[in-house]
């Protein structure tokens, strides 16, 4: 492929994930009134454009589609955020899956137990510590209260880090590197917002803290669209920049 063939793809890639991106994320909004965040299918396209694109890709689209997204929606106080969070989380996928495909074995499976303790401390920890006891769910205009046990977040952190560290061990970087990839970009999103709500928008822990779930779900949800999508738009030989 020629310079000038790599441009005008990597400029069409750009305004076509950037689009998709924006489009995931506002098809389907379910609020969290606590946060005044929202569910949405963002993670689906900013993994996409990630794996397919790269980093570049990846960090624009994720990060300019998502923030356009906030603010076509009515959430302005999350768009400088999320512009940062989502910019970063499609950097990180985009350039660890390049990255994790060239580690050797003994690399790679250093780097998926580290993954999988880390997986282990934002889920277990963040969860345990803030995320328990007497709790508020909205949903449809109505609220239920309902407790949650402790034990509950060390549990699924475990779980989380089982997962990754089956699929890092019992695979080489080739068939596994673009699931960890994604994984590594969910965390990072998760713990972000986390932040950004209590260091910018002053939300108490406690309270920011109730996005967990909901953004677990969003990285989990992304992951398993995108991989199969990627892996289908590849296999078609669609060019790609990366």
């Amino acid at each position: 492929m020629s310079e000038r063939a790599r441009k005008s793809l990597l400029a069409a890639y750009l305004a076509t994930f950037t689009a998709l991106v924006f489009i995931a994320t506002s098809v389907i909004v379910v609020e969290t009134p606590a946060t005044k965040g929202f569910f949405n299918l963002g993670e689906t396209m900013v993994y996409t454009a990630a794996l397919l694109g790269g980093p570049i890709i990846g960090a624009f689209a994720g990060g300019v589609g998502s923030a356009l997204a906030d603010l076509y929606l009515g959430y302005p106080h999350y768009a400088p955020g999320t512009l940062v969070i989502k910019g970063i989380e499609g950097f990180l996928v985009g350039y660890l899956a390049l990255v994790l495909k060239r580690m050797n074995i003994k690399q790679w499976k250093m780097l998926t137990l580290i993954t999988a303790l880390i997986a282990l401390g934002l889920v277990g920890g963040l969860g345990y510590n803030y995320y328990k006891g007497e709790t508020i769910l909205y949903f449809l205009n109505h609220t239920v209260t309902f407790s949650i046990p402790g034990l509950l977040w060390p549990i699924l952190g475990l779980l989380l880090a089982s997962v990754i560290a089956y699929v890092g061990l019992r695979s080489d970087p080739k068939i596994g590197g673009e699931v960890i990839a994604v994984i590594i970009g969910g965390l990072e999103m998760v713990l972000g917002y986390f932040t950004y709500q209590v260091a910018a928008l002053g939300f108490l822990p406690t309270v920011a803290a109730l996005e967990i779930p909901v953004n677990l779900g969003q990285a989990s949800i992304g992951l398993l669209v995108s991989i199969p999508l990627v892996r289908t738009v590849k296999a078609m030989g669609a060019p790609t920049p990366s």
